[in-house]
């Protein structure tokens, strides 16, 4: 991920920190902040802190979980048959007119649709 004018001030205030510590020495700071400052992406910030303890920039930090991507991640993992329930019905009618056509006029071919919705009902 692209990194923002931020973030990279969030990551020099954190080797500040260090240096008021006295975890980093002038120089290295001098280093670090220019790697800091001509960083593109989170991952480039990385190696400049794998050595430090916290504070860390929040770039580096694990994101916590967003309300209700718990509940999308379950509901995208459904089975693919969802996907053939849902459109199954459609699918029957469309194959029903299709049908109707081809037996000139057959009024049962109707029912098609009424079947098929009653088959994946009982499916669920």
């Amino acid at each position: 991920m692209r990194l923002s004018d931020a973030e990279r001030q969030d990551a020099l205030d954190a080797l500040e920190e260090h240096v008021r510590t006295g975890r980093l020495d002038l120089d290295e700071f001098g280093t670090r902040s220019a790697k800091v400052s001509a960083a593109r992406m989170a991952s480039d910030l990385e190696p400049l802190f794998t050595d430090l303890p916290s504070p860390r920039p929040s770039a580096l930090l694990p994101l916590p979980p967003m309300p209700g991507v718990a509940q999308a991640a379950a509901k995208s993992e459904a089975p693919p048959s969802k996907w053939l329930t849902a459109s199954a019905v459609p699918i029957a009618a469309a194959v029903a007119i299709v049908l109707f056509f081809f037996t000139r006029g057959t009024f049962l071919v109707f029912l098609l649709p009424l079947a098929v919705a009653l088959i994946m009902s009982r499916r669920r």
